[in-house]
């Protein structure tokens, strides 16, 4: 049994669930930052990295960066990913439980399936830390490291405006609205800050959303589907603008803003200003020529760096950092670390990109 403090916290947390059969585990972020003080562990430990999938660049590039910076560290990394298939995910943790991890960093495939599973974990004594996506509705969660989702969509909105303004003429301008994918805790928090920006346009008459849909239930594109995005995109053009130009289109990622292009393009429509997330390289070459509007960049460098940081302190057996902010996950208090996107245009991608040798040979 693991000894340091946060073993016993997790296991006061949940003996109180299990008498009381109700909300409580951590008394919140400042208890469980200060729960990472202990004797810390072995410079060698085992560290799990549970991602969701491979699918887009930014996962691919996370796996390839933990298993780079952990080995630096001294650690021993077992980084798996679960094919975005829950029980996948569940079972690749019990299997890093298994292997003694003394870490396990999740980017939770569906931030509300893994109570169980990381519970268990947290009663063994490992810390969990979550990666990019917020764990919900257990408290067997230590820390989130994370860009922050509102700002997020708070900068897609007010790039989706400037877009129009630069390239529409104007208003009103037609827009369609397209969210990620429901399981994601941060889609729909990327929705609610695109449209603290659009709705107001949307009241004014600046923003004219043909089909109606406004809701993040009616956008949402279910496992961030770039197949299942076009398809309702392809809906969405001949239902609404068979006789009508669409200017514009909130995309919450690189991969749906590239399929809604696409069948702009097949329809036989003027590229609209379309938005993105993730500085996936496709679409950062299609910014630099001037196709598609925008996309945030959230470098995983700084993620994956940011998430080793706080490894590297409960290995010395130091408390967490303070936290950015607390987010309540249903069941606790949840320490965030929170770092910042950034827009990419045309017009400053070889600025955000200056240090990024693999994105600026892009730009030519």
């Amino acid at each position: 049994m693991r000894t340091r403090s946060l073993a016993l916290v997790a296991l006061t947390a949940a003996g109180a669930l299990a008498l009381g059969g109700c909300g409580g585990g951590r008394e919140g972020t400042a208890d469980a930052a200060a729960a990472g003080a202990g004797d810390g562990f072995a410079d060698d430990a085992v560290i799990g990295v549970s991602l969701p999938w491979l699918g887009t660049q930014n996962w691919a590039e996370a796996q390839e960066m933990f298993t780079t910076r952990l080995t630096e560290a001294g650690f021993e990394p077992l980084v798996q990913a679960a094919d975005n298939k829950v029980t996948q995910q569940q079972q690749q943790i019990e299997a890093m439980i298994e292997r003694g991890a003394e870490v396990i960093v999740v980017g939770p495939v569906d931030g509300t399936q893994l109570g169980s599973v990381l519970e268990r974990a947290a009663a063994e004594g490992i810390a969990v830390i979550g990666y990019d996506r917020l764990i919900e509705n257990t408290p067997a969660v230590d820390a989130v490291v994370q860009f922050g989702s509102l700002r997020t969509g708070e900068l897609q909105g007010q790039s989706l405006l400037d877009g129009l303004a630069a390239r529409k003429g104007e208003p009103p301008y037609h827009v369609e609205l397209f969210g990620g994918g429901p399981a994601d805790p941060n889609a729909p928090a990327f929705f609610e800050g695109a449209m603290s920006v659009l709705q107001p346009k949307i009241d004014d008459g600046t923003l004219v959303v043909g089909s109606g849909q406004t809701e993040f239930t009616q956008a949402a594109t279910p496992d961030w589907d770039n197949a299942k995005a076009q398809a309702r995109m392809d809906s969405l053009l001949s239902g609404f603008y068979s006789a009508e130009e669409i200017d514009g289109v909130l995309s919450p990622n690189d991969g749906i803003a590239r399929a809604v292009m696409t069948s702009a393009q097949q329809a036989g429509q003027e590229t609209p200003v379309v938005t993105g997330l993730d500085a996936e390289n496709e679409s950062v070459v299609s910014v630099w020529q001037g196709q598609q509007w925008s996309t945030v960049a959230k470098p995983t460098v700084e993620l994956v760096g940011r998430t080793v940081e706080l490894i590297q302190s409960l290995q010395q057996g130091e408390a967490l950092p303070e936290p950015d902010e607390e987010v309540d996950n249903g069941q606790t208090d949840v320490a965030v670390y929170l770092l910042d996107p950034l827009v990419v245009t045309q017009e400053n991608a070889q600025e955000v990109f200056a240090d990024d040798p693999n994105r600026l040979q892009l730009l030519q």
